[in-house]
């Protein structure tokens, strides 16, 4: 058997994560992540992460396994708040989440671990892990979880076969319904705890809040563009940078029809937070200026700004959970793919070019933004990532 540190959040999946760890015989230790306590920026108004840690502690407890605290939080603010607020400034929109498994899960909280004599690290993660032999040698593939509504495969699409070698996810084959029975027998401190909702092992946070005590408010122009603008029917969609390729927009494709506290506070595709009134639809956000500070909308769900026929994704950005697979310039593939948690996967073909990864939608793409990481699928394994353009 092995020894087994599991990343304990205080949430009833990590709970029984460790839970089913112990009853396959592993050694256990459950370690709580301390990621933030810097006071200069506050997340909220609560210390969320004092009550996930005294949940963490009684479920160590109730199970007999030794637990320990560890303060992530300098290496957390470094790769991944800083990270955030960098993207947002640049108007770009990015995924905290995704990088919180590459960068301090599995990156150094593995390293902690290892320090304890750990084999691997487990957590509650609703994906799956199997080790399979090819003719390049041993392989790991991440599969997803067998619950369709909580798979979390997506938040895991940038870690390496050697972080995926040295990790365990114990409840990738249940359901949530099922975890929560199970720690409901167990009588868990954490059986009826409600998921979270906030940043990766922080707890509650209202991001506007969070990304204004950073990014200064700037008053800027609010431009409404028509459906019918030029901009959509100037793309000759002959070729893939242009089908891959953004809108760009300027300030005379449209008219003025309000004011924005900062456009780096937006993503494409956001409604909430306009302040738009007297519109037959909602305005949706189709583009952001941060450098000019203006923010361009459009009317209605349907309106084609917001919806994209492929991405484009640098060649530096380009990453494979099965380097086996890696694709060679000028191969085309055909394959599953989601831009955001818990999208519905979309047909996709991958074309392989010097410059980078062009990708093409089936059926066009609501809301693709900058920063988002795009991942794609064989089947219900995932192959690959990377962060679009």
């Amino acid at each position: 058997m092995a020894k087994v540190v599991v990343g304990l959040s205080g949430g009833v999946d990590s709970s029984v994560a460790a839970y089913l760890l112990k009853e396959a015989g592993h050694e256990v230790i459950g370690m709580f992540m301390k990621n933030w306590h810097d006071t200069t920026v506050t997340i909220s108004d609560e210390c969320p992460w004092i009550d996930d840690s005294n949940d963490a502690m009684l479920v160590a407890d109730s199970l007999g396994i030794p637990f320990q605290t560890i303060d992530l939080s300098d290496e957390y603010r470094k790769r991944i708040v800083d990270y955030m607020f960098a993207e947002y400034e640049a108007g770009r929109t990015p995924n905290p989440d995704v990088l919180c498994n590459r960068e301090i899960k599995f990156d150094v909280f593995l390293k902690a671990a290892e320090k304890l004599g750990a084999d691997f690290v487990a957590t509650g993660h609703y994906c799956r892990r199997e080790e399979i032999d090819t003719p390049k040698g041993k392989v790991y593939r991440l599969l997803a979880g067998k619950d369709g509504n909580k798979d979390q495969s997506y938040f895991l699409c940038q870690v390496s076969q050697e972080q995926l070698s040295k990790a365990l996810f114990p409840i990738g084959e249940l359901t949530k319904p099922q975890v929560r029975e199970i720690a409901s027998q167990l009588g868990l401190a954490t059986a009826d705890k409600k998921d979270s909702q906030g940043l990766c092992f922080i707890g509650k946070v209202r991001l506007p809040d969070f990304l204004q005590q950073q990014l200064q408010p700037r008053k800027g122009d609010i431009i409404e563009i028509s459906a019918d603008s030029a901009i959509y029917s100037s793309r000759t969609n002959n070729n893939l940078e242009d089908i891959c390729a953004p809108y760009v927009y300027k300030p005379e494709y449209g008219k003025v029809t309000g004011q924005h506290n900062g456009a780096h506070y937006f993503t494409i595709g956001q409604r909430k937070g306009l302040n738009i009134g007297g519109k037959a639809e909602g305005m949706f956000v189709l583009g952001t200026d941060t450098v000019n500070n203006i923010l361009y909308v459009g009317m209605g769900e349907q309106h084609p700004g917001l919806y994209r026929s492929g991405l484009f994704i640098p060649s530096k950005d380009i990453h494979w959970v099965r380097e086996d697979l890696k694709m060679n310039t000028g191969e085309t593939r055909s394959y599953l793919a989601r831009i955001r948690y818990r999208q519905a996967l979309s047909k996709v073909e991958l074309h392989r070019k010097e410059e980078g990864l062009y990708i093409t939608f089936e059926t066009p793409a609501k809301a693709v933004a900058a920063g988002q990481f795009a991942a794609w699928y064989d089947g219900e394994e995932l192959l690959g990532s990377g962060v679009i353009s």
